[in-house]
């Protein structure tokens, strides 16, 4: 295959499985569609702003060997299309966790990991405050941590940590794919030139950023949508 569609292919591949396994009937997310869908595209919006505004300034860039050269808001059309496809196969593991893990592993411990990951954050921000996608990715990790912690008291937090840590693997090699051709290229210059492998650390939070806020966003449509019916009922 013409590496021109390397990415568009890494794409595809990510949300295959994860979408054609929706329609197990043990967890049958696509039930949750119509709460996922607009949760993503709210999401998905500010990350692609986010993008726009990280490219322009060239805080990260893309090999034009790995790519069509189809481009959507000055984007190539496979980044956009990662916005979709990642966070899709990443709730989808978060509600595979909750249908085949019946017990909140973690449960009310799951204030300490936040409180963990907000220090760590607020730590990370201090010493590289001057680095433009550490300080931006990690303030807004920790923002979302402690949103979800503390203001709106997101009961399945706990639950949220285990799909999280599990995701992180195909993330990471989805990434490490990204990042070891390249196909993302990263200006180290705006970073805290900390890798794992060829990933920079930074990337962890973002999984995290782009995971919460989509959870937490799916989760208020449910809700909204079920006090909808009991107020009509």
């Amino acid at each position: 295959m013409n590496s021109h569609y390397t990415y568009l292919l890494l794409d595809v591949l990510s949300v295959a499985f994860p979408f054609l396994l929706s329609f197990d009937k043990k967890v049958a997310f696509y039930k949750s569609w119509k709460y996922l869908f607009p949760a993503m595209f709210i999401v998905g919006l500010f990350f692609i702003i986010w993008d726009v505004l990280f490219t322009y300034k060239g805080v990260w860039g893309f090999n034009p060997i790995y790519i069509t050269g189809i481009k959507l808001f000055n984007l190539p059309l496979e980044e956009v299309l990662f916005f979709i496809c990642v966070p899709y196969s990443c709730v989808f593991i978060y509600e595979v966790c909750n249908a085949y893990i019946k017990r909140d592993l973690i449960g009310a411990n799951a204030k300490y990991i936040s409180v963990i990951i907000s220090l760590l954050c607020l730590v990370i921000c201090i010493l590289f405050y001057n680095k433009t996608y550490t300080i931006v990715n990690v303030g807004i990790s920790m923002l979302l941590v402690i949103f979800a912690t503390f203001i709106c008291q997101f009961k399945n937090l706990g639950r949220f940590y285990v799909a999280y840590v599990v995701s992180l693997f195909p993330f990471l090699i989805c990434n490490g794919i990204l990042t070891s051709l390249p196909i993302v290229t990263y200006n180290n210059n705006e970073n805290m030139n900390l890798r794992i492998y060829t990933i920079p650390f930074e990337d962890t939070l973002y999984c995290l950023s782009l995971l919460l806020s989509t959870i937490l966003l799916m989760d208020y449509f449910k809700h909204k949508h079920l006090k909808t019916n009991l107020h009509n009922s």
